[in-house]
């Protein structure tokens, strides 16, 4: 909640909001992981050794992009196609990584391992918070929990799915398109965002007699892409006026509250021309 990591620096205020944050990591960890075993397992049916299956969660650890590469390699696809669309799916991490940057201030060693855990899950629990220090705790936790969770549950769904002679039997292949349905269901709230999705699928469908197995997802994300960088009509902010913070969709998270320098300055006298009335 908005409010609730709010300290004042002491050890007895900031011990219960450090208790909920690692509660609320573990919890999100878990959820990730169960999802992590269907990985796990339509990778394998997909074709892809047990290692294989180890390796691509240890390197990519990015959940959409993973089963978006075993999904073009599962239908026929090429791997450098399957590898294409994971890495597209894969660069909404990067404006991530952008919004994080400011709040972890990492240097050295610990850049990379950042960049590592940069992904939805750590990125939502850390812009939810209200304080620098319990928005750092919350990322690292959660992409930790995350990380060994989604590891553990991906070897053991590539284990028990290729403890059969054909894991296809289980239906499994129809997990990855579900999944992907359960993650675009929560975005379709307005009337944009659903025009978008329909003129996707409609691009995807008609060149799927035209072009080999994984080219469709491509095209679908290029029209996607295509309608997040398009110029909107009467987005010009009006010369001399200030954006509403309530409209904005990251409004709630400030990841320099608290420590701005000029939090506790008294506001500057005003000037000659700026009298009342």
């Amino acid at each position: 909640m908005a409010g609730a990591d709010a300290d004042d620096g002491s050890d007895v205020s900031w011990t219960p909001i450090r208790t909920g944050i690692l509660r609320d990591a573990l919890g999100v960890g878990i959820a990730t992981g169960a999802y992590g075993l269907s990985f796990g397992a339509i990778s394998t049916a997909a074709g892809l050794s047990v290692v294989q299956t180890c390796v691509l969660s240890l390197v990519m650890f990015t959940g959409g992009s993973q089963f978006a590469m075993v999904g073009v390699i599962g239908g026929g696809g090429a791997a450098l196609t399957g590898a294409a669309t994971g890495i597209l799916l894969g660069v909404r991490n990067s404006f991530y990584a952008v919004r994080l940057a400011r709040l972890l201030d990492v240097h050295g060693w610990r850049r990379p391992v950042a960049a590592q855990l940069v992904i939805d899950e750590s990125t939502a629990m850390a812009v939810m918070r209200t304080t620098p220090r319990a928005g750092r705790l919350a990322f690292w936790a959660t992409g930790a929990s995350v990380y060994v969770c989604w590891n553990l549950a991906t070897l053991i769904g590539a284990l028990s799915a290729h403890a059969f002679s054909d894991p296809r039997v289980l239906g499994l292949d129809a997990a990855a398109p579900a999944a992907f349905l359960a993650l675009m269901a929560p975005r379709l709230r307005s009337r944009e965002p659903w025009v978008v999705a329909l003129v996707a699928a409609t691009v995807a469908l008609v060149s799927v007699p035209f072009v080999p197995a994984g080219v469709p997802v491509l095209f679908a994300a290029a029209v996607a892409v295509i309608a997040g960088v398009r110029p909107v009509a009467g987005s010009r902010p009006v010369a001399g006026s200030r954006p509403d913070p309530g409209s904005r969709p990251d409004a709630g998270f400030r990841p320099d509250a608290g420590f701005r320098p000029d939090a506790g300055a008294p506001p500057a006298p005003a000037s000659a021309g700026e009298g009342g009335a």
